[in-house]
């Protein structure tokens, strides 16, 4: 039954947030207009309008003066609460980037595959390891596990152009992140990397949610004296 206690708007915002992040509605999936939505809920433009306003605000979609509005793309950034591609991190610093797969495999899940997904039993998943380059020089190791479960997609995408990471911000929505960042010390795994035993590094563990599904864990490491995140924060405000 329909819950009437929750006012409209909240109802309106809450099937479009829905659609987005189920991946109904992908990035750049033009939103109906406000008075076809109006017309779908039998209710006032303004009490759409609320809505829409709302999902602007929390950064799903973007609106656009006479064009509507559109389901909006994670903004890419280098800092440490955000979701970025390395691509656009290395091309803002100024330098040609490449990069290439040096392993990839589909298999059950692991012990420690479902430690890293926080999955309760094995579920099929993708396993990568990744180079990237700035300038033909080892930039980033990249080590990364999907759940086919949540991506089954996942299974058949080509990585030959485009990177796991840049490949699921574009095709897989997701609601929650979580990050992990601590040092540690170059050794044989890391070898791609062209460093000397013992090299600080700055490694990056990152695990993603749709919903209520674990999507990928990914673990990224960079040489510590060539990288570094920044981070803007604002004082709270008292009451």
């Amino acid at each position: 039954m329909e819950n009437r206690a929750i006012p409209l708007h909240r109802r309106i915002r809450a099937a479009i947030e829905d659609k987005i992040l189920s991946g109904g509605w992908p990035p750049g999936t033009r939103i109906p207009a406000e008075t076809e939505l109006a017309a779908t809920y039998n209710c006032a433009r303004m009490t759409v309008n609320k809505a829409l306003t709302e999902l602007a605000a929390d950064g799903l979609i973007e609106r656009r003066r006479k064009s509507g509005s559109v389901v909006k793309r994670p903004v890419l950034q280098s800092a440490v609460l955000e979701i970025h591609d390395i691509k656009a991190e290395v091309e803002a610093a100024g330098f040609a980037y490449r990069y290439r797969v040096e392993r990839q495999k589909v298999r059950e899940a692991t012990r420690a595959d479902c430690d890293r997904l926080q999955l309760d039993a094995p579920v099929p998943v993708l396993a990568l390891t990744c180079l990237h380059l700035a300038d033909n020089r080892p930039f980033c190791w990249e080590d990364r596990v999907i759940s086919l479960s949540a991506v089954p997609q996942a299974q058949d995408a080509s990585f030959d152009h485009q990177s796991p990471g840049a490949w699921l911000i574009d095709e897989v929505p997701w609601s929650a992140a979580e990050h992990r960042i601590s040092a540690v010390a170059a050794d044989a795994s890391l070898s791609a990397l062209e460093l000397t035993p013992s090299t600080p590094c700055l490694a990056i563990e990152r695990r993603t949610w749709n919903a209520d599904k674990p999507v990928t864990h990914v673990r990224l490491i960079y040489p510590g004296d060539a990288h570094a995140l920044v981070a803007r924060f604002a004082p709270s405000k008292a009451g």
